[in-house]
């Protein structure tokens, strides 16, 4: 260990340009062993591990690049799949230089270990060896309803599964993964990598319901009756308005609209042709991980021009700095410092262009963050053929929480019990966007790994 002295970081290779953006192939390979391991012995093993502390799940960084550095795959795929559900999920999508690489003690002078291609090496060379999670099949008589295939979900399954729990899992749409399935793009998460997942939690006994929406499809009362506990995981989809005039235009998107039907036509699905961009000056209005989720995926899709518009500089960007230096390579144009006042429509009530007006970054307000403020008489227009709308995501609020006493706050999220994940109403838990807003695949799974603990404790005591 230790060889940061010797040894840079490396990041993991991308497929050039010019290949990536005709499809929506995965742009990073994957670690091989000798990259994971240079990489894992430039640890220098912390006292206090900065990255495990910053990582939601706490997953045990450090001991596993210990056991990669030294060849032992089957210990150190034991220590990344104990804490996370879906290790190679996370070594793909999290925003590793906002958490445990944005934590690591090389980065003062030498560059983090490039720990989420570990991550991802880990669990794949594990499976490739024949290694596989411990389930150990249902020893209990304890039944739990998970509603929401999404990330919190899925992690609840897995951990229920683990202490022997039978799980049956209702989710609305035709395929499970939620956001990971529907969300986010194959460029950067394989589906392949999902369905393995879901379908490991299968063969534990999970018992999978699709096509179906509780409260319209089967009660919620019906499950409550069939089960000892339930798991709310259903998260945040319903699209933030800006609130401008224009924006409810035919040709004005929400990303999330946009991203579900790109995805369905690459599942070879029926998807509603009025998202085929190509030869079309695409704006995208927004600057976090799904609006370059959305500009990247216009540009594979043959858009003849793809805009990103945010408000704020690229500093102060709310997304993964990776992605936005993908998006950057793959030709997307960014404008910063403009902020949208109106979608202009032509005389037929289609949209042609974004107003907006200058914006600068002044004084700090209570959160550290610099207040934007307008630049007066600095007006002007983004000529536009579609564009998309990405401004977050508040929760869908099912009318069976009302229904079954479980309170919501001023927004739409379950209010919990934080140390519990319990709602309002006993027996009922919930965690992830549902509970939190938009946020972390990470944070949803430390969520419903917690629920699934505190669940467990409430019904094997």
């Amino acid at each position: 260990m230790r060889e940061y002295l010797n040894t840079e970081r490396i990041e993991p290779s991308k497929r050039l340009v010019v290949e990536r953006v005709k499809d929506f192939g995965e742009i990073y390979e994957v670690f091989d062993g000798g990259d994971a391991a240079s990489q894992s012995d430039r640890c220098i093993q912390c006292g206090d591990p900065f990255c495990l502390n910053k990582c939601p799940l706490h997953n045990y960084i450090p001991q596993w690049l210990k056991s990669i550095s030294e060849k032992d795959l089957e210990f150190a795929f034991k220590l990344s799949n104990e804490p996370s559900p879906f290790p190679e999920v996370m070594g793909r999508v999290c925003p590793h230089d906002r958490l445990c690489e944005g934590d690591c003690t090389l980065n003062d002078g030498h560059g983090a270990i490039t720990i989420g291609s570990v991550e991802t090496h880990i669990t794949e060379a594990g499976f490739k060896a024949g290694l596989t999670p411990d389930f150990p099949g249902t020893t209990t008589d304890k039944k739990v309803a998970i509603i929401g295939s999404g990330p919190a979900g899925l992690s609840a399954a897995t951990y229920l599964l683990r202490s022997g729990i039978a799980v049956t899992m209702y989710e609305r749409s035709d395929r499970a993964g939620g956001l990971l399935t529907y969300g986010i793009p194959n460029f950067k998460l394989d589906k392949k990598v999902v369905e393995r997942r879901v379908k490991l939690l299968e063969e534990a006994g999970m018992k999978l319901v699709l096509n179906c929406e509780v409260g319209h499809d089967i009660d919620f009362a019906t499950i409550a009756d069939e089960h000892d506990a339930i798991f709310i995981g259903v998260g945040a989809t319903k699209a933030k308005s800006a609130r401008i005039a224009g924006e409810s235009s035919s040709n004005v998107y929400k990303a999330m609209d946009y991203l579900t039907n790109i995805q369905r036509k690459n599942f070879k699905l029926s998807y509603e042709k009025k998202f085929d961009f190509k030869d079309l000056n695409v704006v995208v209005v927004g600057g976090g991980d799904t609006a370059m989720d959305c500009l990247r995926t216009a540009k594979r899709e043959g858009a003849k021009s793809v805009t990103c518009l945010y408000r704020r500089d690229e500093y102060n960007m709310p997304g993964s700095k990776k992605e936005y230096k993908n998006a950057m390579e793959e030709g997307v144009d960014f404008t910063f410092l403009v902020s949208p006042k109106e979608i202009v429509l032509n005389d037929d009530g289609k949209a042609i262009a974004v107003e907006v007006v200058k914006t600068t970054l002044g004084a700090k307000d209570e959160s550290g963050r610099q207040r934007m403020e307008e630049v007066k008489n600095s007006e002007y227009r983004v000529n536009a053929d579609v564009v998309i709308m990405s401004l977050g995501f508040d929760p869908v609020v099912p009318s069976f929480l009302a229904e079954n006493g479980i309170e919501t706050n001023s927004w739409g999220g379950i209010v919990i019990n934080e140390e519990t994940h319990e709602t309002s109403t006993a027996g009922i838990y919930a965690g992830g966007d549902c509970y939190r807003g938009a946020d972390l695949v990470v944070t949803a799974a430390f969520d419903g790994r917690e629920a699934a603990r505190s669940i467990i404790t409430s019904l094997l005591k």
